[in-house]
């Protein structure tokens, strides 16, 4: 399976462009896509689940065209929007249910197996009878997760997967991720949360303000940072004149006053030391200082 997006544009009625010449080509396994919000990364996950239509561009899911085959391409789709809604009626095991016969599960026996394999998945077994809108949020989330993969989908596209999770649950959630990415499926995880992506994409782009500044795995994004990322202990004073300058990481109180690091091509601080560089650090570096300087 491989996804192939081209020139992709999107330009709302109210004139303001979502999109702007976005190319990627996205393949088997973990792809991870990482932004602020209102980046974009939203109208990109609805157009590519045929609930949005592309102003300009084309896509194709293998030889199926995403203008022409949207039947087709529905039928490998699962989707966890950012906003999951359900029937509130329904008990939890009711509503995964109706998400697997219209996932195309049909034989009774099956699905129901399918529903409590995945209701222990996602650790909401015990609570298959509640009624799905009393659920906590983060229950409601799990939920969402489960929906979006009982039909075993050979495309699973997450958008915002781990809002509401608390650290356990977000755990759970990128081991079921990590394992099915082991097998022949595409998995695009949108987020804005820099630790969704780190542990388990090998691939992943930036996008921001609607295009598509990078575009690799996350090593070649941290190399990419590398004599970018200073580490500073520094007084109050000087402390307010590096917010002013730099993007500032982290901000960890020490005896001299703060251990602070930051990002930028060059410190003129005596104390200043380079430090090898991680994810969060290439992100900031991306996101914010090469976009002030317009080389995003």
């Amino acid at each position: 399976m491989r996804i192939r997006i081209e020139n992709l544009d999107k330009i709302y009625n109210n004139g303001k462009q979502a999109l702007s010449k976005v190319n990627l080509d996205i393949n088997q396994g973990m792809f991870g896509l990482l932004g602020p919000n209102g980046a974009g990364k939203s109208s990109l996950m609805r157009i590519l689940v045929t609930l949005m239509q592309p102003t300009n561009g084309k896509i194709t899911f293998d030889n199926f065209d995403l203008n022409k085959d949207r039947g087709e391409i529905r039928k490998l789709l699962g989707y966890l929007p950012q906003d999951f809604r359900f029937f509130t009626k329904l008990k939890t095991w009711e509503f995964l249910n109706y998400a697997a016969e219209l996932a195309g599960v049909k034989e009774k026996k099956v699905r129901l197996q399918k529903v409590d394999e995945w209701l222990d998945k996602v650790g909401l077994f015990d609570v298959r009878e509640r009624n799905a809108n009393k659920l906590s949020g983060g229950m409601k989330r799990r939920l969402g997760i489960a929906q979006a993969l009982i039909g075993e989908p050979k495309v699973i596209v997450v958008d915002e997967p781990t809002t509401g999770l608390d650290p356990e649950e977000r755990i759970r959630f990128r081991n079921i991720l990590s394992e099915l990415s082991q097998q022949d499926v595409i998995i695009i995880l949108s987020t804005h949360i820099v630790g969704d992506i780190s542990s388990v994409c090998h691939n992943l782009a930036l996008l921001n303000n609607g295009t598509v500044g990078f575009k690799g795995s996350p090593e070649q994004l941290i190399n990419n940072t590398r004599g970018h990322v200073w580490k500073v202990n520094t007084s109050g004073i000087e402390y307010e004149m590096l917010k002013e300058k730099y993007a500032i990481i982290s901000t960890i109180p020490s005896e001299e006053g703060w251990e602070v690091q930051l990002v930028g091509d060059s410190l003129d601080i005596e104390n200043a030391v380079l430090i090898e560089p991680n994810l969060e650090h290439a992100y900031v570096y991306f996101m914010e200082y090469l976009t002030n300087k317009n080389e995003f």
